[in-house]
């Protein structure tokens, strides 16, 4: 049975560490307390919010409603043939340590997303992405419960209109249903995708694929790059990269490299070109800022942290200085990653 515990504090339970309490939270291990909570919700006239390893939410202030805490936990082969493995993870499973697992079980395609912070069933939200692959490049489908309705519904990869960091859950489905499970296909065979040149240059390569090169290797590189990068949350609170890499289109880019010439970015097969964000912020001379309680990292400007415990609207309020700036440096609009609650 599910337990209810009103003005619940949530700073643990943010990566960002931002002080902040639900008017009420549960925690949730199987379906059937999924429509508890529902139930409650709609008794009590709450909103409710889905809450995974709390990575990629800022907590402007104190939610109004009901927290939902996934806890659902499993890791369930479906199918397999020669060539691939289809596997179904429960929605609380932790990201990296799925990973990890599927590497230890000999099932391929999901390394170079190691050690992305949250959980699985969170990762469809914003399509979940690095080093040249996507979540959507591995999913077949997800299942969730309908919050309106409390039926159970599947999306299909399709269904969920993937794009950069996007997905229909962060648009006209945002806030409607809670992911309870996701289903991959993983490959029985070594295909490595090599394409950044952060990773050749760890591993040792001049090519973007080797067949000498294994999925662990690329794996191990992987975490080794972003833990040299990017801080740990544990020691320093933060949601990882909060700003997406924008994409503008080619006469643009035309237009920053007269100006910029090591301006660093990666065509798209659409003829689009993405700017890493990372630079841009960078130049603008944020990297290392503090302001007050929050900062950006020194070595990845990307990052917003939270050294001092500040509150979600002091991580805001820096984020939209480095929006503006950069826009008026560059001309490009720079977008969140995180979500908001409450929405501003």
């Amino acid at each position: 049975m599910a337990l209810f515990l009103p003005e619940f504090d949530l700073q643990r339970f943010n990566t960002l560490a931002v002080p902040a309490r639900a008017r009420f939270y549960v925690a949730v291990s199987n379906a059937q307390e999924i429509r508890e909570a529902l139930t409650f919700a709609e008794q009590h006239q709450l909103p409710i919010l889905a809450l995974g390893g709390g990575s990629n939410v800022v907590f402007s202030g104190d939610y109004p409603g009901l927290v939902v805490h996934i806890k659902l936990r499993g890791i369930v082969p479906l199918d397999e043939d020669d060539a691939s493995v289809w596997v179904r993870v429960a929605a609380g499973e932790n990201w990296h340590e799925f990973v990890q697992h599927c590497l230890m079980m000999g099932c391929y395609g999901l390394e170079n997303l190691s050690l992305i912070p949250g959980s699985v069933g969170a990762a469809p939200i914003q399509n979940i992405g690095a080093y040249g692959v996507e979540l959507k490049d591995r999913m077949v489908e997800l299942s969730a419960i309908d919050i309106r309705s409390g039926l159970s519904v599947t999306f299909t990869a399709e269904g969920c209109d993937f794009s950069y960091r996007d997905s229909v859950f962060k648009r006209s489905a945002r806030d409607r249903y809670i992911i309870t499970s996701v289903t991959f296909k993983l490959d029985r065979h070594a295909n490595v995708v090599l394409d950044y040149p952060s990773l050749q240059q760890r591993l040792n390569t001049s090519g973007p694929t080797t067949g000498t090169i294994t999925p662990e290797q690329v794996a191990s590189a992987v975490i080794s790059v972003r833990q040299e990068k990017l801080p740990d949350p544990a020691e320093i609170p933060n949601a990882g990269s909060f700003f997406k890499n924008p994409i503008i289109d080619a006469a643009q880019y035309a237009l920053l490299r007269q100006r910029f010439s090591d301006l660093v970015a990666y065509p798209q097969a659409n003829g689009r070109v993405k700017l890493a964000a990372g630079w841009l912020i960078d130049h603008a001379g944020w990297r290392g800022y503090r302001d007050g309680e929050v900062a950006v990292n020194a070595k990845q400007a990307l990052v917003i942290t939270n050294p001092g415990r500040g509150t979600g609207a002091q991580v805001l309020a820096l984020a939209d200085k480095i929006t503006r700036s950069v826009q008026q440096r560059y001309g490009v609009d720079l977008e969140i990653e995180p979500r908001v609650y409450p929405s501003r």
